[in-house]
């Protein structure tokens, strides 16, 4: 878990004041683990450190109330975990200064703890470090560049696998159709509107994964041939073993090599999870992760040397 720059200062610019509850340490069983983190702001959150009466107390006092809190998970709180947690709350108005790692004091004294001073130092060397807590200190690591993430099609499919992943801060998501309406008023991604969808692909960077589920066969079509033709991390494109039978011989007859079509994953997803768009999304959503974990930025499917 690491601090998530961007998503704070989205919420900051989107609501003003907004207060951050982490998880900076915990003891024995509990129902998220350290580092885990949510936002809180006037009339709203996002994020969960784990539901039910610790997180509605938390985010009931995290604006009011900032600091160190050690909570006990027994009966007091309507649960038998059995642990402990220390919650570390704060205030921000805008954004702080942090380098790789953000390091600052909470409570305690002024001089900086022997723990903290080395995951300074062991992030300075290009080590990774962990959340450190001690003496009143808090260390985390800043998160890193997100995983591009183009989704293709703001349909019911769409629409749930954008709520899929959009909480899981691993990606920053592009959601493209055809016009601004096919989008939800509180777009939890940046919505691109483009009347020709497939004209948007040139914009998309070669490290972008790519999920292809619009209304329009025609419009799935020439994105298959236009990514093909641009490059990206990865592509998958819903639908049936017809469906991509057909797309193959299209796209040959366009003048891609099989090497290069079967870069494009069809079907997508988990299809024995079934046909809902929630379990669709489910399938895609956990087949994007793992996929995103082991292709990187500089290996682009093999599209550019299958050339």
């Amino acid at each position: 878990m690491s601090f998530d720059l961007d998503t704070l200062r989205a919420a900051l610019d989107r609501h003003g004041r907004v207060a951050r509850v982490v998880i900076a340490e915990h003891h024995g069983s509990s129902p998220r683990e350290t580092g885990t983190a949510m936002l809180v702001w006037d009339g709203g959150q996002s994020g969960t450190i784990g539901g039910g009466t610790l997180e509605l107390e938390a985010a009931r006092r995290a604006l009011t109330c900032p600091g160190i809190r050690r909570i006990p998970l027994g009966p007091a709180l309507g649960q038998c975990c059995g642990g402990a947690v220390t919650l570390v709350t704060e205030v921000f108005e805008t954004l702080p200064d942090t380098g790789e790692v953000f390091a600052r004091r909470i409570d305690g004294t002024d001089e900086m703890p022997l723990a903290i001073r080395r995951a300074m130092h062991d992030a300075r060397n290009g080590n990774t470090s962990d959340l450190v807590f001690a003496e009143g200190w808090l260390a985390e690591p800043v998160t890193t560049a997100k995983t591009p993430l183009w989704i293709w099609g703001a349909g019911h499919v769409g629409r749930a696998l954008v709520d899929v992943l959009a909480p899981l801060n691993r990606f920053v998501i592009t959601w493209v159709d055809s016009a601004l309406d096919r989008f939800p008023d509180a777009a939890p991604a940046r919505a691109l509107p483009v009347a020709a969808m497939p004209d948007a692909a040139p914009l998309a960077p070669l490290d972008a994964h790519h999920i292809i589920l619009t209304y329009s066969h025609a419009f799935d079509l020439e994105i298959c041939h236009r990514l093909l033709q641009h490059g990206a991390a990865s592509v998958g494109l819903i639908g049936s073993d017809t469906k991509w039978a057909r797309f193959r011989t299209r796209l040959r007859a366009l003048g891609h090599s099989d090497a290069q079509i079967s870069a494009i994953r069809c079907p997508i997803g988990q299809p024995e999870l079934g046909k809902h768009p929630q379990a669709i999304a489910i399938g895609v959503a956990s087949e994007l992760i793992t996929l995103s974990e082991r292709v990187s930025a500089t290996k682009h499917l093999g599209m550019d040397a299958a050339r």
